[in-house]
């Protein structure tokens, strides 16, 4: 559970910092953006699999790039469901998509397995 609200609060921060960096993009207020890196989160947790799943040939042929479609596709669906905030258009979900995916790529690679942060210490012999 706490790799979960870790994960989601790097979503909320990238999601904050796709509204300063993408035209398009709007949030409210704190409590919506701390609400849609929660949604976002369960979003991606059940529903994205079952979307990347059906559009696997699509993916297969792509070499993977329809992945970034689909990652729009998921935060468009997040500003479908919760009110106060906002998504101008696909343009601007898929660079929004761009930068909560590297934001949560950069902070995952942090959190451990078991959604510890982590710090990783080499010693030299």
């Amino acid at each position: 559970m706490t790799g979960f609200v870790l994960r989601a609060v790097i979503a909320a921060l990238g999601l904050w910092l796709a509204t300063y960096w993408v035209h398009g993009v709007r949030i409210d207020s704190a409590a919506t953006l701390v609400l849609a890196g929660f949604l976002l989160g369960v979003i991606n947790a059940f529903i994205r699999p079952v979307v990347v799943l059906l559009t696997l040939p699509l993916t297969l042929l792509s070499l993977g790039l329809f992945l970034l479609v689909v990652n729009a596709l998921m935060l468009e669906l997040t500003a479908v469901f919760l009110p106060g905030f906002h998504v101008s258009g696909f343009r601007a979900a898929f660079f929004a998509s761009l930068i909560v995916s590297v934001i949560g790529w950069l902070g995952s690679s942090l959190i451990g397995p078991r959604g510890r942060v982590e710090l990783i210490v080499r010693r030299r012999p």
